[in-house]
């Protein structure tokens, strides 16, 4: 019934049970799972390819993967890392350049770097046709100056606003320029009536759901390690926020990954 649409399996806090992780999140009805990259360094991009090129046997979910430079690992980046990063991203496994972005709230690279690595990584995708998945921390105004000329120029990013977490007018703004919005174990918490409603104003064909496990575990689970499974806890609250059947709401938010996420390789 329900795909993982952002989840970092190669973190370090799976390494010793992925596969008893992959087996619970099968009994939970999660039919997929798109892995994020990690890494900026060369050498250090392919995490999620050589999990999503390791397919789990049997009934596990299937993995699908994403490469791409995280806005805290943009000031590691070389030059040989965008060279690396052309050579993952045309992987049949590989769906998406994500996680990218710029994150303004903890500046663990600086802005201009961010800027710079997350434009460049914009223009892979672009020229790949792939889409991306962006990370967005206080810095909003930003991304959409980044965004809006190229759609402005004809060349939108076809993408989703990872692990949304802003206001409706941020929402709608994001909406506007062609994006998806996904909905974290956050659509959960207590003072998140922000993120709520944005879930119950994004039209049903451009939402997904996400854990980025191991972060934002959703309640009752919040602080501990989150993991795929309890992507059906987050979807359960849209349900609840959209007035939706289950079954209904499973079947839209895979026709909207499989739109999104259909390999595009030229």
């Amino acid at each position: 019934m329900w795909i993982d649409s952002h989840c970092h399996l190669d973190a370090a806090e799976f390494h010793d049970d992925l596969e008893a992780v992959l087996l619970r999140a099968a009994a939970a009805g999660v039919d997929a799972i798109l892995a994020m990259g990690g890494g900026a360094a060369p050498g250090t991009l392919d995490g999620s390819c050589r999990l999503a090129r390791r397919q789990p046997a049997g009934s596990l979910p299937r993995l699908c993967a994403a490469v791409g430079i995280h806005p805290h690992e943009a000031a590691r980046a070389e030059a040989a890392s965008l060279t690396e990063l052309r050579q993952l991203a045309r992987a049949d496994e590989v769906v998406a350049i994500g996680e990218i972005g710029l994150d303004f709230h903890y500046d663990l690279s600086p802005r201009d770097c961010q800027r710079e690595i997350f434009e460049q990584q914009l223009d892979l995708a672009d020229e790949l046709g792939l889409p991306v998945s962006i990370h967005c921390r206080a810095a909003w105004p930003e991304v959409r100056q980044v965004l809006e000329p190229r759609a402005r120029a004809g060349r939108p990013a076809a993408g989703v606003m990872h692990c949304f977490a802003g206001s409706e007018t941020e929402a709608r703004e994001a909406l506007d320029l062609g994006l998806y919005l996904s909905f974290s174990g956050m659509l959960t918490f207590a003072k998140a009536e922000n993120i709520r409603a944005a879930a119950r104003l994004a039209p049903a064909e451009r939402i997904l759901i996400e854990t980025d496990a191991p972060f934002l575990a959703p309640v009752p689970h919040r602080g501990k390690r989150n993991e795929p499974a309890w992507v059906a806890l987050t979807g359960a609250k849209l349900a609840e926020l959209r007035g939706a059947a289950l079954p209904a709401l499973g079947d839209q938010l895979a026709e909207n990954f499989n739109a999104l996420f259909a390999p595009r390789h030229p």
